[in-house]
């Protein structure tokens, strides 16, 4: 019986290698095949879940060396005897920056990857999605040589991007009782003006009021939603001012506040979710990353704009976008350089357009800002690129 008889068909397949002068058995005489088999991992696949974590760890030639279920636990003591520098990849979901940052405390390579870019890499020639597959195609799409990866959060980004989950989770709710509110009221022939303020103003003289046909059961039911609003809006008002908190302390949160369409919970959302805006090479891979640039269906050498990407981030983009038909409607009012932009294009594009062309602007404004550490200025005028042979533009005639 030769010594690898016995052993896993992982271990033999590496017959005639460099593991051929390791000293192993299984009775605890030099290596276990155990040690052995995490040594020949070069990159490693985990699909995230509750309670189990499913992983695909490859060697540098591709070979599978282990694919299994593992608990939390078991799985942080396995990747302890990883290399150091592992490559250890997982999807970018929820739990997912935690299990990043633990892993790389352990000296691993610790990378996320977002959902979109997985999903070509799981139904390649396989049938039916489970987490097998989806550990495997995490692996797979790792090992690309373009892949781009997620930014693992700190705890400190996270924790301040709760508290703008939590504020957009309150606002949602607050329109949706709102809403709740005003048909409970047609019900009874009482319809009011769209606007939140108007029906607050109202609501409680309705309430009280003993001349409209309200039931008594009707009152106190409304009275409970109008005490749920006031709730809310105490809860907003919190968010509110730790996110104004957030940007008072924060520079790059303060510098981020001064432009255009960029208000204090813009500001401290990009700062929290982006971190480190070096991670861009420019200032359009920035604006492709927030989705803010125009999709492309070119062939022929004919290129062929769309519409905006929308890749990314949500929040953020919804954020900017909101800024934004702030800046414009406001445009006309002001004189500085930005603001005299967004008239002229304005009537040249139209509103729509205009306005995403800001939200882009300020995108590449905030790269610009946060990467050079400069203060904003409306009124800049960008240096006139050299020319390729050398020399400058000239201008037109």
């Amino acid at each position: 019986m030769t010594e690898y008889e016995g052993t896993s068909p992982v271990l033999r397949r590496y017959r005639g290698t460099k593991i051929d002068s390791w000293k192993f058995n299984l009775n605890g005489k030099g290596k276990s095949m155990t040690e052995i088999t995490r040594a020949l991992v070069a990159r490693v696949g985990v699909d995230l879940s509750k309670r189990v974590f499913q992983v695909h760890a490859v060697d540098r030639s591709g070979r599978v060396v282990q694919a299994r279920a593992m608990p939390p636990d078991r799985f942080y003591a396995w990747c302890a005897g990883l290399p150091a520098g592992c490559l250890v990849a997982m999807e970018a979901c929820g739990g997912a920056h935690h299990v990043a940052r633990r892993l790389q405390l352990q000296g691993l390579d610790a990378r996320l990857i977002a959902g979109h870019f997985v999903s070509p890499y799981r139904m390649a020639g396989k049938r039916g999605k489970n987490d097998a597959n989806d550990a495997q195609a995490i692996c797979e799409a790792a090992g690309r040589p373009h892949m781009r990866f997620v930014p693992v959060k700190t705890v400190e980004q996270q924790g301040q991007l709760a508290v703008h989950r939590l504020r957009e989770g309150y606002k949602q709710e607050r329109t949706a009782l709102i809403n709740r509110i005003r048909g409970l009221l047609a019900e009874f022939g009482l319809v009011f003006p769209r606007s939140p303020e108007a029906l607050r103003a109202v609501l409680a003289s309705v309430i009280e009021d003993a001349g409209n046909e309200l039931p008594g059961v009707a009152r106190l039911a409304l009275q409970r939603a109008h005490l749920h609003w006031i709730d809310i809006e105490l809860q907003m008002a919190w968010c509110d001012e730790r996110i104004a908190s957030h940007v008072r302390s924060d520079e790059r949160a303060k510098k981020a506040s001064t432009l255009l369409g960029v208000g204090p919970t813009t500001a401290s959302a990009v700062v929290a979710s982006v971190g480190e805006f070096k991670q861009f090479a420019n200032a359009r891979q920035f604006g492709a990353w927030m989705g803010l640039v125009p999709s492309q269906n070119s062939t022929g050498g004919k290129a062929r704009l769309g519409r905006i990407t929308k890749r990314g981030d949500d929040y953020l983009r919804t954020l900017l976008i909101q800024g934004a038909k702030s800046a414009v409607m406001s445009a006309g009012k002001r004189s500085d350089r930005i603001s005299q932009w967004l008239v002229q294009l304005k009537e040249r594009v139209g509103w729509q357009k205009a306005v995403v062309a800001l939200a882009n602007k300020n995108a590449r404004i905030l790269w610009a800002v946060l990467t050079r550490d400069v203060a904003f200025d409306p009124d800049h005028v960008p240096p006139v690129p050299a020319a390729r042979g050398g020399g400058k533009l000239q201008p037109a005639a």
